[in-house]
């Protein structure tokens, strides 16, 4: 369970960024019956969108999901979100957050309790090597990042 909920937030995350890139306004948009200052609110900020992605994207199917559960994922869509999301998650891009968990863990002294059997040594040696990629794109995303806001 742990790794479809990693793998399907990186997917909802990565989908609300595609949202609001398509969504966002072109350089210059004004609505000629909206002050400045709302303009600014909502088309500069991307409030609008993130109101957007909110109201039609998460919200209704949270709440359809929260009370019929099993008809909300007993469908071919949902099957391929659970695979993609399990793909995501095996690919080995979010395995820097289990680092970030075992030391959250040390710090905090207490074990990580896990009803998975023990890896074994090939299974260790690719859990850690995916590890290391994965802090590699974080690093180098954070490195993009901190770029773009300073340049």
């Amino acid at each position: 369970l742990d790794r479809y909920l990693m793998g399907r937030q990186f997917l909802v995350i990565f989908i609300v960024f595609i949202v609001e890139m398509c969504g966002a306004p072109i350089e210059g948009a004004t609505l000629y019956w909206l002050p400045d200052w709302a303009s600014a609110l909502f088309l500069t900020s991307g409030l609008a969108m993130i109101l957007f992605t909110v109201q039609l994207g998460k919200v209704p199917s949270q709440v359809t999901a929260s009370h019929c559960m099993l008809d909300y994922i007993n469908n071919y869509s949902a099957l391929f979100t659970v695979y993609v999301a399990l793909a995501l998650e095996w690919s080995g891009i979010l395995h820097f957050s289990y680092v970030i968990a075992m030391i959250v863990a040390k710090i905090s002294r207490k074990p990580i309790e896990t009803n998975e059997p023990p890896r074994t040594t090939v299974k260790n040696v690719f859990f850690w090597l995916k590890c290391a990629m994965s802090g590699a794109l974080l690093g180098f995303s954070l490195a993009v990042t901190i770029e773009a806001l300073f340049q």
